[in-house]
């Protein structure tokens, strides 16, 4: 038998990063603009922002993701209320498809929301460069990086690409029960998100937030796990200390009225939790913002 191979196509193509950032800006956070010969995406983990670009003033929320074309002048700043977090990325990549992407602002979901995560965990894993670094111009590579770690990041960013260019179509092509169900299932989640939003100031038990919004235990945990690859209760922390870290950012108060705030029964419990979860303490954590927003 005489096999004849199908030549696979690639409607996107990535073989060249120049940058991964995480930010976390302060409230009053403005860039001063540039441009350059790739492109750039720029996704709102938390918080608002303005982004400009050329002409145009966008404002943009939590979840949402505006792509820069190549030489397009583009800058952001905050809105003067909110402290954001900021993913960015930038990248060449010289597929006809990414024309899709010329002044376009998407939604994410919790699909592209693993994806990009899972860039950030490779790019850590990859490179010494720090992401939170706004003056870097060359990643470098760690020397005992995991094998495939690149690659991981190259497919990671072209299967994101692929679901936003696709987005609209698989949402209506889905089978309807399936659809209901996916929708059940973010309602309740979102439902519970919100819950956790409006008693950060508390210290919540599964119990509670089980009784609170009628879930089963073992549904609340299922629903966690596949949404955010872990507990409640983890989750809910987390939280506390995002929110920690905003309101530090935002200067709401110094560490101990913060710690009363988000209902820490001590100032130390509150330090300890907030090392553990972010690998500095308080006043670290204060200082690298601040170095950070210096420079501009």
């Amino acid at each position: 038998m005489n096999f004849i191979p199908t030549i696979l196509n690639e409607s996107f193509k990535i073989d060249k990063l120049y940058t991964v950032h995480y930010f976390e800006f302060s409230k009053n956070y403005t860039f001063k603009g540039e441009s350059h010969p790739f492109w750039e995406f720029v996704y709102v983990d938390k918080g608002e922002v303005y982004a400009v670009s050329d002409d145009k003033k966008i404002h943009l929320t939590k979840g949402q993701v505006i792509f820069h074309k190549p030489n397009e002048f583009h800058t952001v700043m905050a809105d003067g209320k909110t402290a954001p977090n900021l993913l960015i990325v930038s990248f060449e990549c010289n597929s006809s498809a990414m024309d899709f992407f010329e002044n376009k602002i998407c939604v994410i979901g919790d699909k592209e929301r693993h994806l990009l995560a899972k860039i950030i965990e490779e790019s850590n894993n990859t490179f010494t460069t720090p992401l939170d670094d706004p003056l870097t111009t060359c990643l470098e590579r760690k020397p005992d990086a995991q094998l495939g770690s690149e690659q991981y990041i190259k497919i990671s960013l072209e299967w994101l690409l692929l679901d936003l260019l696709r987005q609209d179509s698989s949402t209506s092509q889905k089978a309807p029960t399936s659809l209901i169900k996916e929708n059940s299932q973010n309602e309740v989640f979102d439902k519970i998100i919100k819950y956790m939003e409006n008693n950060l100031d508390k210290q919540l038990l599964l119990s509670e937030i089980c009784k609170d919004n009628l879930v089963g235990r073992s549904y609340l945990q299922k629903l966690f796990r596949e949404k955010t690859g872990g507990g409640a209760i983890d989750y809910f922390n987390k939280m506390k200390i995002n929110c920690a870290k905003q309101m530090i950012r935002e200067s709401s108060g110094n560490f101990t009225e913060i710690s009363i705030k988000l209902g820490y029964n001590s100032i130390h419990y509150f330090s300890r939790q907030f090392k553990n979860m972010t690998g500095m303490t308080l006043s670290e954590y204060a200082s690298s913002v601040k170095i950070l927003t210096s420079n501009k």
